[in-house]
């Protein structure tokens, strides 16, 4: 296997972190403090491994294989984990290795999770890296679902070639659409920032909290998170923005170029809305009745963290662990169930939750007509060869991957539900788990060190979707 095209776009992609880290050189310079000292460092080290990696396997055509793609995205979101992780390892909060790995996976693939503590007095540079982090890893998971899953077939993405291609016909390179993609992210970024600055946001939290929102990650410049506004015009434009950050991208381009029923018209966004308000919908008329909460309020805080956690985004406005069982189920289930294909959340994805429904209606019927023919439909269409099988198979992983997690994590040490929880949102990508512990009120810091190990795993397990891992330990895979 030639494996410089691998290094080569190792290489591009380091140098682009490394890049990434004069913001906050610039911040801690204007805080006055000295962690500016760490980033420099960092990004003369890291832009080097990066220049030399791309510099000595540069070649004027490359021609990808898919086992070469499938190599180079594991790969590649491994080594920027864990160059991701040096400023927190190097700074003046000296976190250990293990915690430095966590908070920098957690960041990359916009988990959520976090081991730090007294947030708002940790330094500024810092903390804007933890958003960068989670700002180019949501970009990042949108160009591998548009151009990378759907070309390595993984969980039925293949579903989503046709709407890639179709795309490039209407832009005549691929270059072409991933520069409109990067443009709309960073309007809505822009555009969020601007309505927290509104909210009452001051400038720096505004920006760090846009990045997150955006790319649905969640970390957050407080403790408490959005308790620390209890603010509704500020709760208004989080859920806004991370519901804009649940839909595709590729349907956004659509409408910019003149098809605005594109959003509409998919199935999958408005399944993905549907749940959304089906959600809030039991989870008011539970806080109403069963707690006697007043209605705006059981209004205001169902749906931002409905919102908040079908998206994968992590934000919490309180404590969602005191509503009672019904609302800890309901979270989990929605930590499972995730936001639209092409965006930046997370879980198993609204979409294949519709296949698994067309596949199982057309079973019945065929029981019902045992001679007829029937074909599953998606989207308005008959679903291609392989999609079925594909979507089936990763409802499998998925559960099989979540089950060995959690028996995992309960064997080091961790409780039930800290165990169940802490699985399910590290492959979903979640952030907050349930319970007293890891919950929206506290952090993964007081885990053992062989739990948050576990957890980095399941991480990058969920956000390259399972299979792109998995396939590597594959024997087969590794005979030419």
């Amino acid at each position: 296997m030639d494996i410089r095209p691998i290094l080569y776009v190792t290489g591009i992609l380091l140098c682009t972190l490394a890049t990434s880290m004069l913001l906050p050189i610039f911040v801690d310079l204007a805080a006055g403090n000295p962690d500016w000292k760490v980033f420099f460092i960092c990004m003369v080290f890291i832009s080097f491994i990066g220049g030399a990696l791309a510099l000595t396997n540069y070649a004027e055509k490359f021609h990808m294989t898919m086992r070469q793609t499938f190599l180079m995205t594991t790969i590649s979101w491994t080594v920027l984990a864990i160059a991701a992780a040096a400023p927190f390892a190097l700074s003046g909060l000296q976190m250990s290795l293990t915690d430095a790995l966590f908070e920098a996976v957690s960041g990359i693939t916009t988990t959520g999770s976090t081991v730090m503590d007294n947030l708002q007095d940790a330094p500024p540079g810092l903390l804007l890296w933890r958003a960068i982090l989670q700002w180019l890893g949501g970009i990042g998971i949108i160009v591998m679902a548009l151009s990378v899953l759907p070309f390595l077939k993984v969980g039925g993405m293949q579903l989503f070639q046709t709407e890639s291609s179709e795309s490039e016909k209407a832009v005549p390179r691929a270059t072409q659409l991933a520069a409109s993609i990067g443009i709309i992210y960073l309007g809505l970024t822009i555009a969020c920032m601007i309505c927290y600055e509104l909210s009452g946001m001051t400038s720096f939290n505004a920006w760090a909290h846009a990045m997150t929102t955006i790319a649905t990650g969640g970390f957050s410049t407080f403790d408490s998170s959005f308790a620390h506004y209890n603010a509704p015009w500020v709760e208004i434009t989080a859920i806004l923005f991370m519901l804009l950050g649940g839909l595709p991208f590729i349907l956004y381009v659509k409408a910019l170029r003149g098809n605005w029923k594109a959003l509409y018209n998919d199935t999958q966004v408005r399944a993905f809305l549907s749940i959304v308000i089906l959600a809030v919908i039991c989870m008011v008329t539970y806080l109403t009745i069963q707690l006697d909460a007043p209605l705006v309020d059981s209004l205001r805080r169902a749906s931002f963290n409905v919102v908040s956690i079908i998206t994968g985004t992590g934000y919490a406005n309180g404590d969602y662990n005191a509503w009672g069982g019904f609302a800890v189920i309901l979270i989990f289930f929605l930590m499972v169930v995730g936001g639209c294909a092409g965006s930046t959340t997370c879980g198993m994805k609204v979409f294949r939750f519709q296949v698994l429904y067309a596949i199982t209606v057309t079973q019945l019927k065929q029981l019902i007509h045992p001679h007829g023919v029937f074909t599953p439909h998606y989207n308005h269409n008959p679903l291609p060869k392989g999609v079925a099988s594909a979507v089936m198979s990763f409802f499998f992983v998925y559960a099989l991957s979540f089950s060995v997690l959690a028996i995992l994590l309960s064997f080091v040490g961790l409780d039930f539900m800290t165990a169940m929880s802490g699985a399910v949102t590290s492959i979903s990508n979640v952030g907050p788990g349930l319970g007293e512990i890891i919950g929206p009120t506290g952090n993964f810091e007081p885990l053992p060190d062989a739990a948050k190990w576990l957890m980095c795993v399941g991480m990058l397990l969920g956000r390259l979707e399972l299979f792109t891992v998995l396939v590597l330990f594959v024997p087969a895979f590794w005979k030419s």
